[in-house]
């Protein structure tokens, strides 16, 4: 493991036309941070992908003290810190990847366990149904012990992170701006309770902001940390439609859960599937046998979880209900019951954990 000193990194990694990769080989080579940045320009251009422009830039570079002290104590402030690819912590599946970051910026901690990890993505503006999907995947996959991964955006990402948080699971966020910059503001308490049971994880440097044109870029890491990816609901040109490229790229397993086809927020999750690309989806255990021998250490055999017993009124209300919300009038006119006795048996549906009550008296199956 190459001798790395913090501050030299940073330095390196900012010069322009350092990426991840220039960088690992130009560190492999003269065999630490410090030793590129003391070396000759005549030295530089011998190593693979730097011209002569690029090496004077690394020799001539003109990083500031002020940068670098400005970066350590906005990450201080956060009480982060960076983690790098020649690191024990760095995640094992990440460093796998094509084009892996060489540092990451890190507020709370990445174990080991989270190498058993899945990431949930999807549409920002989710459905009812999209809604129940992302909780219902979230929470059986975290009951197991799996890491949930997400970007902490709007939506799908924000219920796979809490329904994680809600289990006491862990999950981790990956952010498109700095650590310092959190986005959507939102979720800021959010991202301060997944510090305490997982991570909020970056490549960018402080005070980044969560421009477009970083997302891309966040996404691979997500899929890139994880053993698959599950989709719930996108459009057809959403930014989980990235993720899940990456996860093809990567050549990690990719689910998605199949929506309504009349639904603009199903068109991409049922191109993936319908284009053989993604697996289908329609319980946990979907996931947990794909990925048995990835999983074993953790869940071990998959088995299917037995259902509550019901009463034969309760089976009857339970049947008439489906994944999208159905108000309580309608309910009533399906199973024939009198509206007391079937609020009284979706009560005790509701507390055997089949149903949820929604506003405006709907109920939807879990």
């Amino acid at each position: 493991m190459p001798s790395m000193n913090v501050r030299d990194l940073l330095r390196l990694s900012a010069i322009p036309g350092i990426g991840a990769n220039r960088m690992r080989v130009l560190i492999s080579r003269f065999g630490s941070s410090t030793a590129v940045l003391d070396a000759p320009a005549r030295e530089l251009i011998k190593v693979e992908g730097i011209d002569k422009k690029l090496a004077s830039n690394i020799a001539h570079q003109t990083i500031t003290e002020d940068f670098l002290d400005d970066q350590l104590s906005r990450l201080n402030k956060v009480d982060g810190r960076i983690i790098t690819i020649w690191d024990d912590e760095y995640p094992e599946h990440l460093r796998k990847i094509f084009d892996p970051p060489a540092l990451l910026f890190v507020a709370g901690a990445i174990e080991k366990r989270d190498r058993f990890s899945i990431a949930i993505v999807g549409t920002r503006r989710p459905s009812a149904y999209g809604n129940t999907m992302a909780e219902r995947f979230a929470g059986a996959l975290a009951e197991m012990g799996i890491t949930i991964v997400s970007g902490l955006a709007r939506g799908v990402d924000t219920i796979a992170h809490r329904t994680a948080l809600q289990t006491d699971s862990r999950t981790l966020a990956v952010i498109g701006s700095g650590l310092d910059y959190i986005y959507p503001p939102e979720n800021k308490k959010l991202a301060a309770r997944i510090e305490q049971g997982g991570a909020v994880i970056s490549e960018f440097f402080m005070g980044t902001k969560p421009d477009p044109g970083n997302f891309p870029r966040r996404n691979r890491i997500i899929s890139g940390i994880s053993l698959g990816t599950l989709v719930v609901e996108t459009a057809e040109n959403g930014g989980a439609m990235i993720t899940a490229s990456a996860a093809l790229d990567q050549n990690r397993e990719l689910f998605a859960v199949p929506g309504n086809i009349t639904e603009k927020n199903s068109v991409g999750t049922n191109l993936l599937i319908r284009d053989g690309q993604a697996k289908l989806v329609q319980s946990v255990d979907d996931i947990v046998v794909e990925l048995a021998m990835q999983l074993k250490p953790l869940v071990g055999s998959p088995a299917v979880k037995p259902l509550p017993q019901l009463t034969v009124f309760e089976q009857s209300v339970y049947e008439t209900l489906e994944a999208t919300p159905i108000q309580i009038d309608e309910i009533i006119e399906r199973t024939g019951f009198s509206p007391s006795d079937t609020l009284v048996h979706l009560l005790g549906l509701e507390f055997k954990g089949m149903i949820r009550q929604l506003a405006g008296k709907y109920f939807v199956r879990l």
